[in-house]
């Protein structure tokens, strides 16, 4: 038996960064599985003792394969330790970075139904160079309203990356 299962649904890879640190950091002394949400599907999860799911947001919303994800194993994510995190470029403002305070969070929780034992928030990346045309300016607009970074030569991380290794650690433990 697996000691964690780290799943990650990304847009942009990003969020399967943040799931690598995290598994670099679970390894010290335990057995650990990273999949993508798309591997995740053909896996046993109760193969698994804690299952982490990490995702992220694009245009305001997780994606569907998540939630139906969840859906179909509502069950015995209930049964195992849990946790999941959300990657977006909200949770850069320090009023919308813990799980409380984001909305995608508590609109992930609300649609979902789903209660992981532990819940975080990490902000995420804008990465213009690597985007389409559509979502350069579309994210542009985006970061123009919510008054974030609009020089779509560049890439801005705003990820914390301490806030990263503290859930990490507290994976680590028997949460």
């Amino acid at each position: 038996m697996f000691d964690f299962l780290i799943i990650y649904s990304t847009t942009d890879g990003h969020t399967k960064t943040i799931c690598e640190r995290i598994k670099n950091f679970l390894n010290d002394g335990n057995v650990v599985e990273l999949l993508s949400l798309k591997d995740a599907k053909k896996v046993d999860l109760s193969n698994f003792k804690k299952i982490i799911i990490g995702a992220s947001i694009r245009y305001g919303k997780h994606s569907k394969d998540l939630y139906k994800f969840i859906n179909l194993n509502k069950n015995i994510l209930d049964q195992k330790k849990s946790a999941f995190f959300s990657v977006n470029v909200v949770a850069r403002k320090p009023e919308k970075n813990t799980a409380e305070t984001n909305p995608y969070i508590n609109k992930f929780l609300r649609i979902s139904k789903w209660k992981p034992n532990k819940i975080s928030v990490f902000a995420g990346k804008v990465d213009y160079p690597n985007y389409n045309f559509f979502d350069k300016y579309i994210i542009k607009f985006i970061m123009f309203i919510t008054k974030g970074p609009t020089d779509t030569s560049q890439s801005y991380e705003f990820t914390d990356w301490s806030k990263v290794d503290d859930f990490s650690k507290e994976l680590g433990n028997n949460y």
